[in-house]
């Protein structure tokens, strides 16, 4: 079993920034990779950005130029900068853990307003 917390959402007005923060604990060594993703009101969830064992990311199109992954393997803690925030960033963030199975933390909430 894998443990997920996450924490740092706000709410913020646009053109800020949010590190969001996602606290994995108990069979860490069985996860490849760590994601966060973010589901709007009404919307599906969706990918935000992912880091993999060997420390490759991948970033969603509609983020990739203001979001930065990152991970402390010490504190088995990764990290979501957010910059530039827009509206249209308000979403619940929930980090995913990745290997045989996959877990879900319970989300942190980012509230943009203009």
């Amino acid at each position: 079993q894998v443990q997920l917390v996450e924490s740092g959402g706000d709410s913020v007005q646009a053109g800020g920034s949010l590190r969001l923060s996602c606290a994995a604990s108990g069979s860490i060594f069985s996860i490849n990779v760590m994601g966060w993703y973010r589901q709007a009101p009404g919307k599906q969830r969706e990918l935000v950005a992912r880091i993999t064992s060997d420390g490759s990311t991948n970033y969603a199109d509609s983020v990739k130029d203001r979001v930065t992954i990152s991970r402390d393997s010490a504190k088995d803690t990764v990290y979501l900068q957010l910059n530039s925030l827009k509206p249209e960033d308000t979403a619940v963030y929930y980090c995913r853990a990745q290997g045989v199975r996959s877990y879900w933390g319970k989300g942190t909430l980012v509230t943009v307003s203009s």
